[in-house]
């Protein structure tokens, strides 16, 4: 504890994602934290909140995802059952979501001069992030619209000849292009689909249309017709092929180095490109333990104490 105190005392941000009054009993509550650095931003990430029913449960992201709505958002066309999506959403959304709030809270502290404490639930970031689309209908209290557009939406996946593609089209001009791409510009003039409005209520018989003409030909015949009508469309990569596409290879988007432990791996790069302070993978993530008597040199201890402490074992 000594040890941690020593730390804190040389951070920017202090981050805990215990389940509520968890952390308050291991002595590192706001106040104690504060107490070593007063201007720290103290940050504390929950499933569900602080209150209520659910605060004190254990969560995991399926929890979420069934909570939140996900779950009845991606249910099936035909059966309506609920379906997870396969990768952690609501994790990964948190945790950039949190990123973005520590970074806003730090900025606000350079004004300031002080710090804060950030409080984000899992349950509430998903929410948020879910409303645009798949929550609209809800906004208007009274007129609620119970079939939301998420659940009317198709998924856009077409088979072709030898695989599968995505196709849309949003905006007059992209319809019109599809219909010439598809060699159907009868369906220009077709009254169930002549305005946005009309090809989202036909969306069903628009779509089945759709994918009729499309199974005709390969993925690589239509990629081409429709990129020359400005069509929006991309072929279906199977996992192993997206870091081998020509855009993601252009995009440097995957990078290979020499672990120490693992050998030749792939990570991908950081997203974001700063043009003054570029940021690149330096450094492969680190052992347990790897840099412990590295990082605790930087706050006055060493090896030595460490060993007749017996508090740590050094890697």
């Amino acid at each position: 504890m000594e040890v941690l105190r020593r730390l804190i005392a040389t951070a920017d941000v202090f981050v805990q994602n215990f389940r509520p009054g968890a952390i308050e009993r291991m002595g590192l509550g706001e106040g104690a934290v504060r107490g070593i650095r007063p201007d720290i931003v103290y940050v504390s990430i929950s499933g569900f909140g602080e209150t209520g029913p659910y605060a004190h449960k254990r969560v995991y992201d399926p929890v979420i995802q069934a909570l939140s709505g996900l779950a009845s958002i991606q249910k099936d066309g035909e059966t309506g059952r609920p379906r997870m999506v396969r990768t952690i959403i609501p994790d990964k959304t948190t945790a950039v979501t949190a990123a973005q709030a520590i970074t806003a809270a730090l900025f606000s502290r350079e004004r300031s001069g002080e710090g804060q404490h950030v409080k984000l639930a899992m349950l509430d970031t998903m929410v948020a992030y879910l409303w645009p689309e798949g929550m609209t209908g809800f906004t208007f209290v009274g007129e609620e619209v119970k079939a939301s557009r998420s659940q009317l939406a198709q998924d856009l996946i077409f088979r072709t000849a030898d695989g599968y593609i995505t196709a849309g089209a949003v905006s007059d001009v992209e319809w019109q292009g599809l219909c010439r791409a598809l060699e159907r510009e009868a369906w220009v003039d077709d009254e169930r689909f002549r305005t946005a409005q009309s090809r989202v209520v036909n969306v069903k018989a628009r779509l089945a249309m759709t994918a009729e003409v499309l199974a005709t030909r390969t993925s690589d015949e239509w990629l081409e017709r429709l990129d020359q009508e400005a069509v929006p469309c991309a072929p279906v990569l199977e996992r192993h092929e997206v870091f081998q596409h020509e855009q993601i290879r252009i995009n440097d988007t995957v990078a290979e180095m020499d672990h120490p432990v693992a050998g030749r791996i792939r990570q991908p790069r950081p997203a974001a490109r700063f043009d003054k302070t570029p940021a690149e993978i330096s450094r492969p993530a680190p052992v347990l333990g790897e840099h412990t008597a590295e990082l605790l040199a930087e706050v006055g201890l060493s090896a030595t104490e460490l060993a007749a402490d017996g508090a740590v074992v050094m890697a």
